[in-house]
């Protein structure tokens, strides 16, 4: 028996290569100034998910990614992998959201894609470190979830069953959970397999519609503009609001009730460090700064 799973992935700036053009006057990421990368917890998400199409025959992986045109290249980092077909939900109107809206976003768009036995993405994004949206999207479609796991061990199709091992402070538990279910993956579980060499010449001309515009905009020719009606699987589906039957007032900026006031970049130098020793009185004085200056409690 085979699975029909959904990867959930993002296309995020790599926040790990922060420089000083990072961010903007305004106190928000300025994405222009850094590169765009694989969520990389969406890439573990990724490799849990093409074990179980290995182990069981017959399944699919679809990747599910928002954002705008030219994060089909995520699609496309899937469709190298293994990955079978992807979406790209698309739209001004998806711009500016949360993590309830983008929650929102996804949750309608799997409505749409229909079958699907397990969802699956990374526990967080880089970009946002909330961990929110898998166990949203959860809530919204009415399924179970397991978060933060390391491995899934095995799924019994016939009794539509799941085990997976998940971390947790102090250790490691293994947990069942019902299938259809959400799951969401550490960045300490395994990480993904290379590009595949035959599938990237297989999808190396996968284009979405927005990246298709983009080219031939000035009137330049789509290059090799015939294969696009040949071979399907290089049109890499584009979805918006109304695809999706979605909402407007629950979309993007208008469905947001979280309000970034400004994202700073903290540099901490030598002179700021401090050296205590471990006696009541040095412990003692550390939290009541940290309580003082907000740091905790």
């Amino acid at each position: 028996m085979s699975l029909k799973i959904v990867v959930l992935a993002k296309q995020v700036p790599d926040t790990r290569n922060v420089g000083k053009d990072a961010m903007t006057a305004e106190g928000t990421v300025n994405r222009a100034a850094l590169p765009a990368i694989f969520n990389p917890e969406d890439l573990n998400a990724l490799e849990q998910a093409l074990r179980l199409k290995d182990a069981h025959p017959g399944s699919t992986v679809t990747i599910l990614t928002m954002g705008p045109g030219r994060a089909a290249e995520v699609i496309r980092e899937g469709l190298f992998r293994g990955a079978d077909t992807g979406y790209l939900l698309t739209d001004r109107a998806f711009a500016g959201a949360d993590t309830l809206a983008t929650s929102y976003a996804l949750a309608t768009a799997i409505k749409k894609i229909g079958a699907y036995d397990i969802i699956i993405g990374g526990r967080q994004a880089i970009d946002g470190d909330t961990a929110q949206v898998g166990p949203q999207v959860a809530e919204k479609l009415g399924l179970t979830q397991i978060t933060y796991a390391e491995e899934i061990q095995n799924v019994d199709l016939a009794n539509k069953r799941i085990t997976v091992k998940r971390h947790i402070d102090g250790g490691v538990e293994t947990v069942e959970g019902p299938l259809p279910i959400v799951i969401t993956v550490n960045g300490s579980a395994a990480p993904c397999r290379p590009r595949n060499a035959k599938l990237v010449m297989k999808y190396k001309r996968a284009l979405g519609a927005q990246e298709k515009a983009a080219i031939t905009k000035d009137g330049t020719t789509l290059p090799y503009a015939e294969q696009y009606d040949e071979l399907p699987y290089l049109n890499i589906t584009e979805w918006s609001v109304a695809d999706v039957d979605g909402d407007l007032k629950q979309c993007g900026l208008s469905g947001s009730p979280t309000k970034v006031k400004a994202i700073q970049n903290i540099s901490f130098q030598a002179k700021e460090s401090k050296t205590l020793t471990g006696s009541d009185a040095d412990i003692e004085g550390l939290i009541v700064e940290l309580l003082a200056n907000h740091t905790i409690g």
